[in-house]
């Protein structure tokens, strides 16, 4: 009897789960979204660093994020994937040095080349934006605020002074040939060890990184270009990833799902508050 009543139980236990395998989500379901909208990211490229001046003067250092050629490759649904997801690609590349299946992926997406690098970024429902779409330095705003990510400079093997900050050893009194060295890294009888973690020599840089909180004080339309505040880890001409701030989420963001007008020129982040020069005037 007990066989039976598990036999009968997992029968339908099965019969159930097919008909919700069955049963697609419809699509007014599966859009309704409340709260804050969480839009997609691009591929920027590092174009380098420069200085701007603000109209007030007073000089600002930026880095160059170009948007180059940034096409959404794959649109991501809980009907196909599970979750909500855009696929991002950028930078043009060679078909011959592509290879078939990325030059295939391009042209079912409806991008007229394929793309060098792609990156997914999850969404909410109403930020889902369809392949093929042409993403340019419009998806962002002027006082904006982003989150950066990519792979820091490699500087390659180096010791404790520069990799940590270490102090070193002294410079004379005794000391000889040991004046960068690290010094004691063990302990006592008891453990008999050195910890794991401890801070040694060893591969300093190449790794990722994610910079948050920076603003966007300028943004050439012409170019597709965004002018940050402050630095963005690697190298030029790295490819970025870059993202609306997670700690401004729902404060300050660009047009949902994306700009649907081009604009042209440059756009520069307003004047605000007081002449900060006046201060000097006022002491002197």
């Amino acid at each position: 009897m007990f066989r039976s009543i598990v036999s009968t139980f997992s029968r339908s236990l099965h019969t159930s789960a097919r008909a919700l395998q069955a049963s697609p989500v419809s699509a007014t379901t599966a859009a309704t979204h409340s709260g804050p909208s969480k839009r997609t990211g691009v591929i920027a490229v590092k174009k380098g660093m420069t200085a701007i001046w603000d109209q007030w003067g007073v000089r600002i250092p930026v880095t160059l994020l170009q948007l180059d050629n940034v096409y959404v490759t794959q649109a991501k649904t809980p009907e196909t994937d599970g979750y909500y997801g855009v696929q991002v690609g950028a930078v043009p590349a060679k078909a011959h040095r592509a290879g078939k299946s990325l030059v295939a992926h391009c042209t079912k997406a409806g991008v007229p080349f394929p793309l060098r690098e792609y990156a997914e970024f999850k969404v909410t429902p109403d930020a889902l934006l369809a392949p093929g779409t042409q993403i340019a330095a419009t998806h962002y705003e002027v006082g904006q605020f982003i989150d950066v990510t990519a792979k820091t400079v490699g500087k390659g093997f180096s010791g404790v002074m520069k990799r940590w900050g270490f102090g070193g050893q002294g410079a004379t009194h005794g000391v000889s040939l040991t004046h960068r060295h690290p010094g004691a890294t063990g302990a006592c009888q008891d453990p008999g060890k050195v910890w794991k973690g401890k801070k040694m020599a060893g591969r300093h840089g190449g790794k990722q990184c994610t910079v948050l909180g920076l603003q966007i004080v300028k943004i050439d339309h012409e170019a597709n270009v965004l002018y940050v505040k402050g630095s963005v880890p690697g190298h030029d001409e790295q490819f970025i990833k870059v993202r609306d701030a997670v700690k401004k989420w729902g404060k300050t963001a660009g047009p949902v799902p994306t700009a649907q007008e081009p604009k042209k020129g440059a756009e520069w982040l307003p004047k605000s508050g007081t002449d900060p020069y006046l201060r000097y005037e006022a002491q002197n």
